[in-house]
């Protein structure tokens, strides 16, 4: 479909705010897409800028779905579909996200945001990066970047992770921070995949893109994307990076990052900066959202029917998976309990629910809990293992947590009371009630 007429859809449908009063990216865009969330905006008129922004268009499984033409219970095993049946993208020459060329760089320019008052500089939080390696090829994934200067930046880099695995070889690496992308894109790089697997060809497989070569590297970038910054990022050259928010909404430490060295920046004539609220619905969802299939596989894997998985928002998206079975047998909670850990070594707390429970429903889950959960036989802890560094909580530098498995369905054969919850008659209300 594409970014652009993604909007035009919502415009049409009335699910797009427009904002035509003047908004600072300082601070005021940040707060009016926190205080509108989930609901889509476009920011016409920018104070410090002459480019528009747009932002909370992805706030939901039902969004995402929406564009991809899918229901949200198609979004798992279409997203597996796509991550087995990988397919290379169309290579453009003329691209829209190159239709201007900037080597004067200048990021002050840029509708980069200052989402908080406690962050430490104007961030791009939305970026799709892309960076290659002479053997393993590209790799995509959401790296944030903090502004130092009109051509510099610091950037996170997750250890473990390919990109640092990358950067820890070469020394330096060629990047491209790619900003207005579509949801295929965007979670494709979300996806945890095996290093020389290039989530491009996940996205493309999800829906066609194209792509086209960088101006400063052989990197093939999203051709459609709004925004390209490109540059270098240098392991031995570092500056502080942070304070910044976090997907738990908390703030993370002031770290010791890579330097990025902006040296030229490409975008649409009429470019639209695509803003990603730190912490915030569209953040969780792009977060949790691909972890969901990789679950659903390991818990398959175990011999359990998995029917659906949920890296819901109360857990930050991140920190707890709600994983739905069709119970054949008495170990299966336990079962999906172990899948759904090595499916996701970052989840702390994973609940297991049967087929009747509406993962989508806290009140659902937290009545099986209540009716349907011993903690003495229910309950696996498993003490002391590497969990998330996103966890305020775990044990600073080690990151080791406790994690623990709710089994929350019920015995096979019942003894005393029946599980079963008790459904009311359905009715046609308009028989009874006048509108």
């Amino acid at each position: 479909m594409g970014l652009r007429e993604h909007l035009n859809k919502l415009d049409k449908t009335g699910s797009l705010l427009k904002i035509t009063k003047p908004v600072s990216k300082r601070l005021e865009a940040g707060g009016v897409l926190k205080a509108i969330e989930p609901k889509p905006v476009l920011f016409e008129n920018v104070k410090d800028s002459d480019y528009r922004i747009m932002g909370n268009l992805f706030c939901s499984k039902e969004s995402v779905a929406d564009y991809l033409g899918i229901t949200t219970g198609d979004i798992i095993p279409t997203l597996n579909k796509a991550i087995e049946d990988r397919s290379t993208p169309e290579v453009i020459q003329d691209a829209p996200c190159q239709e201007v060329v900037e080597t004067d760089v200048d990021l002050d320019k840029v509708p980069i945001l200052f989402h908080n008052e406690r962050d430490g500089g104007p961030y791009i939080s939305s970026a799709v990066v892309v960076v290659g390696h002479p053997k393993y090829g590209q790799n995509l994934d959401f790296h944030r970047a903090m502004q130092i200067k009109k051509d510099l930046m610091s950037t996170r880099v997750v250890a473990k992770r390919n990109f640092h695995a990358f950067l820890e070889d070469l020394g330096e690496v060629n990047v491209a921070f790619c900003i207005g992308n579509t949801p295929n894109i965007l979670v494709a790089a979300a996806t945890s995949v095996d290093i020389g697997i290039n989530e491009l060809e996940i996205a493309n497989a999800l829906e066609p893109i194209r792509v086209v070569k960088a101006k400063t590297s052989n990197l093939l970038i999203p051709a459609d994307c709004e925004w390209v910054i490109e540059g270098k990022v240098y392991r031995d050259k570092r500056h502080d990076e942070g304070p910044f928010i976090d997907l738990t909404q908390t703030y993370d430490v002031i770290r010791n990052e890579p330097l990025f060295e902006v040296t030229c920046i490409t975008h649409r004539k009429d470019a639209i900066w695509q803003a990603l609220l730190p912490g915030a619905f569209e953040h969780k969802i792009l977060m949790g959202m691909p972890r969901e299939p990789t679950i659903f596989r390991k818990v398959n894997e175990k011999g359990v029917r998995c029917l659906d998985v949920n890296v819901n928002p109360g857990g930050c998206s991140w920190l707890h998976a709600i994983v739905k079975i069709d119970k054949q047998r008495e170990e299966d909670g336990k079962l999906a309990i172990e899948g759904a850990f090595e499916g996701h070594r970052s989840c702390k707390h994973v609940y297991v629910v049967d087929k009747d429970i509406d993962i989508y429903d806290p009140l659902d889950v937290e009545w099986a809990m209540a009716t349907r959960f011993q903690g003495d036989v229910d309950m696996i802890v498993k003490d002391k293992e590497r969990g998330s560094s996103l966890d305020p909580s775990s044990e600073p530098g080690t990151y080791l947590t406790t994690k623990i498995g709710f089994d929350l369905t019920h015995p096979l054969k019942a003894e005393g009371k029946t599980y079963a919850k008790a459904n009311f008659p359905k009715v046609d209300l308009s028989h009874f009630i006048r509108e």
